[in-house]
Formats: structure tokens, C-alpha cells, sequence
């Protein structure tokens, strides 16, 4: 399983932002069969999840986002999205997608979103 990230970039107070993660090279029942999940993480802190989406289709959000932040998956496109709304400068970090497959836990590379006041 290869996860890319995209999406990331610089945004003001009270915008949005939607962030991809596509999982190439990884067939369609692979990927329904796949959790997926939406890290941040900033300098000296640790990596916190914030949004995730099972193979069922149920999420889960941090309590920090909930209301702001959705995330889906696009099963056509092999494609989890994390739509941010009303950011905020404390949403600023590195992002960084997640699937877990058959035990093992797969991460692509982060993508940074920066948001200022």
C-alpha cells in the first residue's frame, strides 16, 4: 500500500483547505478493506490523529476539529480526503494520511498546512 499526500498550503484564518490522500498502486478490494486516518504533528509535539474512516464508512473526529473538519473517501479514485473548514492558526502542522491493511499501518509523506492570522 503507497499513500500520496497532497493538498497542503498556506491559508488565512476562516478558510478552507482539502487534503488528498490517494492510494496508488493498490487494487479496489485492497482499498475498501483499508482504515484510514489523517495525522498532524508539529515540532515537539506528538503526532495526534485527527480525523478517521473505517472500511465501513464510519468516522471518528478529534474533539479539537469536530464540526470543521470531514473526512471521506472516494472509492472510484482510491482517494481519502480531509475537507477543512474555518481553520485556524492552531490547525497549523504537517498532515500526514495513514491506512491500516491487514494489521500493518502504511503512512505517506506530509503535506503542510499553514494558516495565519
Amino acid at each position: 500500500v503507497q499513500l500520496q499526500a497532497s493538498g497542503g498550503g498556506l491559508v488565512q484564518a476562516g478558510g478552507s483547505l482539502r487534503l488528498s490522500c490517494r492510494a496508488s498502486r493498490s487494487i479496489l478490494s485492497t482499498f475498501s478493506a483499508i482504515d484510514f486516518g489523517w495525522y498532524r504533528q508539529t515540532p515537539g509535539k506528538q503526532r495526534e490523529l485527527v480525523a478517521g474512516i473505517n472500511s465501513g464508512g464510519s468516522t471518528n473526529y478529534a474533539d479539537s476539529v469536530k464540526g470543521r473538519f470531514t473526512i471521506s473517501s472516494d472509492y472510484t479514485k482510491k482517494t481519502v480526503y480531509l475537507q477543512m473548514n474555518s481553520l485556524k492558526p492552531e490547525d497549523t502542522a504537517d498532515y500526514y494520511c495513514t491506512g491500516r491493511w491487514r494489521g500493518s499501518d502504511y503512512w505517506g509523506q506530509g503535506t503542510q498546512v499553514t494558516v495565519s492570522s
